[in-house]
């Protein structure tokens, strides 16, 4: 476990797209931290990039709530991610079979207000090509299946590609997400300080 964590520590800390700067002028994205997951948070549309071919107002509890300006993007476990939706509801065999990387993945996204700044939340101005990278890399990740309903009445879950595990973590995925666009991160994230040092 302690060298796990070296080498997370490690990782995080070599970056990747060195000579990365933010835009002066471009799209706003957002990375959010829970204190163990981190979020990617896009505008609903922008750069000519929309989200309405895969996420619909009736795939929520309350279709209303699609009208929010924001749309969060975090990955994961299937299981872990749909059977826990408090940290009060983690189950350690759950964990387990999570990071050995035994089950399928899924999209979370959730209809969100513009996030405000501050330790959890950090803002990236992204180029508009950098932006359409960032986007191709989460269209990307949605696979197949039907949606299912969220926690609540403005979030649903996707299938989703790609496996889990000890090595690729929802972190690692938000970091691979930001590198794919460009944008200096770390060359592997496990932890969310990994990702939030950057901004």
């Amino acid at each position: 476990m302690l060298c796990y964590l070296a080498a997370g520590l490690v990782g995080s800390a070599i970056p990747a797209n060195r000579g990365w700067k933010p835009s002066a002028q471009g799209v706003t994205v957002y990375v959010i931290d829970n204190g163990i997951h981190t979020d990617l948070v896009l505008p609903v549309s922008a750069e000519g990039v929309a989200w309405d071919d895969l996420i619909r107002p009736e795939h929520l509890a309350d279709p209303a709530r699609a009208a929010a300006s924001h749309l969060a993007f975090g990955w994961g476990d299937r299981d872990f991610y749909l059977n826990t939706p408090t940290w009060w509801d983690v189950n350690p065999l759950r964990v387990a079979r999570a990071m050995a990387g035994a089950g399928e993945t899924v999209m979370h996204v959730s209809h969100i207000a513009e996030p405000q700044i501050g330790p959890d939340a950090k803002a990236i101005t992204l180029s508009p090509e950098e932006y359409r990278r960032l986007a191709a890399f989460l269209r990307g990740t949605f696979g197949e299946g039907a949606p299912a309903r969220g926690y609540g009445a403005a979030d649903a879950f996707y299938g989703a590609r790609g496996g889990y595990s000890l090595f690729r973590t929802c972190n690692a995925w938000t970091g691979e997400a930001l590198r794919a666009a460009g944008v200096r991160a770390g060359i592997w994230t496990p932890f969310p300080s990994g990702v939030m040092q950057w901004f």
